[in-house]
């Protein structure tokens, strides 16, 4: 199989609002925090993981100290953080030079490891972003090439990731990959007291 260079790029840098804990650091029933589930699992698939920080930057960095493969990790800083989760994004892959990008969102811990392990055999390089889907419903995360990468980082911090979707120049390719855990989205208590049950 064809190996193709891929960062993972998960944002931690939020102040997680809505949830009144810190999302990352939050722990799933096999004791393994929101990041470290994560993290371990692109670790599998990805040439390098980029964690973007922000808020309680030291406390992520310090609860993946003991995580394996901890050498294929990388921590980058978004000043500006509380302008929103398109600048934390723009700030990682500005620090990569990788063909693509495995984005990702934190809270979405409860992916299995074959989820991504079939994801990047999605690659192709007709397509410049590649998106799960279940039912015909669109999901997270996505794999999208250097292509959009530029147009990303060209466009401005008020926009968003929709903004740039938007633009007809990228190639899209939507995969049906059989589980509707694309969906979560672990904005609440409630939310995170249905995914703790949820873990594979």
């Amino acid at each position: 199989m064809m190996h193709h260079s891929i960062t993972g790029i998960i944002l931690t840098a939020g102040l997680s609002g809505r949830m009144n804990s810190f999302k990352p650091l939050l722990k799933l029933n096999n004791g393994k925090t929101f990041i470290q589930n994560i993290a371990g699992k692109l670790i599998q698939v990805c040439d390098e993981v980029i964690i973007v920080t922000g808020f309680k930057c030291e406390d992520i960095e310090n609860n993946l100290d003991a995580i394996e493969k901890h050498d294929k990790l990388r921590f980058v800083f978004n000043e500006n953080y509380q302008s929103g989760m398109f600048t934390s994004l723009q700030a990682g892959l500005s620090e990569t030079n990788s063909k693509w990008f495995l984005y990702h969102f934190v809270d979405q811990p409860s992916l299995p490891s074959n989820f991504y392990s079939e994801f990047i055999v999605q690659i192709d390089k007709q397509f410049n972003w590649i998106q799960p889907k279940y039912n015909n419903r669109k999901g997270h995360p996505i794999l999208f090439d250097d292509f959009v990468k530029h147009k990303i980082l060209e466009i401005s911090i008020d926009k968003t990731l929709r903004d740039v979707a938007r633009d007809t120049s990228i190639n899209k390719y939507f995969w049906e990959c059989g589980t509707e855990l694309i969906f979560q989205d672990i904005d609440s208590p409630e939310d995170y007291k249905r995914s703790k049950n949820n873990l594979t």
